[in-house]
């Protein structure tokens, strides 16, 4: 016997989660076999997902770019495949899912025109649990589209920040902030089996120990688990925490410029090449990757803090990075053939916090995969990046002391 939870238009507005939170609980699994993307003959798109239980869902679609957010608690998409589920010639230019925060899961649909969900609606069967999640979008004006479009306002479904627990710190501590980049529903690069994601928050924990027994510094994670946290929340953590450096860990994949070796890049309003200029066009997509709503971004706030940062805080950057590169350029790196290089990072825009990005590698070089799967490499180039976090606070100290006089 199946029973019929829900189904309802989408009709300039978003959709409320059509059961309570309380109401199902637990984690499903997608039955891969029985679930399909496809376009129709009408020239609609249907999006069938089955379900090994019922679970509180909600759905919207946000603009600039166009995309459709499902959020769900929760669902389990080990194993799951985008190609598996989408069929082509759909409307779909990419499909991406996974975790979005503890106990949330989210998956998100680039739209290659704007579409809104027509049909929704979830069958649950009573003797089984099993769920079938049904949609159907409809094509749409990109005004019609813009106005229905938005994050739902609600207590009861996650915000793009994660409630994660920082460690209490006083203004006369040395406070390092290090960034695991990615997480969550954005992976980052992947690579035999290696995700980015994962690879970073170990060499963060890594780098982590290894400061906290170097010296007496505070050091605060971005996040300390896999969720995603949006890279204006990363910025915020470290405004929040009184970060004296900013720290942001990657280790990417790229086809440009045959990227191999560790690299260390600065804040800057142009890239120093081509190359560099795609990877930050990649880690600047995070928040649209992840779904996050991009309509209250402010570039002349943008414009201002970089101003700003290049009075005072571009130098100590610079001086940070020059640190970085010296120290694993000595325990034997291997680094890049242009170690120090630049560009619109947003995750360094902080007007008044050091800030370098970090590749540690790039997962598309065989040579740097190796090295990032070896626990002894990782554990040598985390106690260099230690060592020179901790020399540029000597020096950096030294400055600052003869600039006041």
């Amino acid at each position: 016997m199946i029973r019929h939870l829900k189904l309802c238009a989408f009709v300039l507005g978003v959709l409320a989660a059509p059961l309570n939170a309380q109401d199902l609980s637990g984690v499903a699994r997608v039955d891969t076999a029985n679930s399909h993307i496809k376009q129709n003959w009408f020239g609609r798109l249907d999006m069938q997902l089955t379900l090994s239980q019922g679970v509180p869902y909600r759905i919207f679609t946000l603009d600039q770019p166009p995309r459709l957010v499902v959020d769900f608690r929760e669902v389990d998409w080990s194993g799951v495949q985008a190609d598996a589920l989408l069929n082509k010639g759909t409307s779909i230019d990419a499909l991406r899912f996974g975790v979005f925060q503890p106990g949330w899961s989210r998956l998100v649909a680039d739209l290659a025109q704007p579409m809104l969900p027509d049909e929704i609606g979830m069958t649950v069967d009573e003797v089984t649990g099993g769920a079938i999640l049904n949609m159907t979008l409809r094509s749409t004006d990109p005004e019609t589209f813009a106005m229905a479009s938005g994050v739902p306002e609600s207590s009861v479904w996650p915000t793009a920040q994660p409630d994660l627990v920082q460690p209490a710190v006083s203004d006369d501590r040395f406070v390092v902030v290090i960034d695991p980049g990615h997480g969550g529903i954005d992976p980052g690069a992947e690579r035999e089996g290696l995700s980015e994601k994962n690879l970073m928050l170990d060499v963060a924990f890594e780098l982590r120990d290894a400061l906290i027994r170097a010296a007496d510094v505070d050091v605060v994670l971005t996040r300390d688990r896999d969720v995603f946290v949006s890279l204006q929340n990363r910025v915020a953590q470290a405004h929040r925490a009184r970060a004296d450096l900013f720290l942001s860990l990657h280790a990417d994949a790229l086809s440009q410029g045959g990227a191999q070796g560790a690299t260390v890049y600065t804040l800057s309003d142009e890239a120093s090449d081509t190359a560099t200029a795609h990877l930050a066009a990649r880690h600047n997509r995070a928040d649209i990757i992840a779904g996050a709503d991009l309509t209250g971004s402010d570039d002349a706030v943008t414009t201002v803090l970089l101003d700003l940062a290049r009075l005072e805080t571009e130098p100590r950057s610079k001086a940070l990075a020059q640190a970085l590169i010296q120290s694993m350029t000595a325990s034997g790196g291997p680094m890049n053939n242009r170690p120090l290089r630049k560009a619109g990072f947003s995750v360094l825009k902080s007007a008044d916090i050091p800030s370098v990005l970090v590749e540690v590698g790039f997962l598309s070089s065989a040579r740097d995969l190796e090295n990032l799967r070896n626990p002894e490499w990782r554990s040598k180039m985390v106690d260099a990046m230690a060592r020179a976090v901790l020399e540029w606070r000597a020096q950096d100290a030294a400055l600052r002391g003869l600039i006041r006089q």
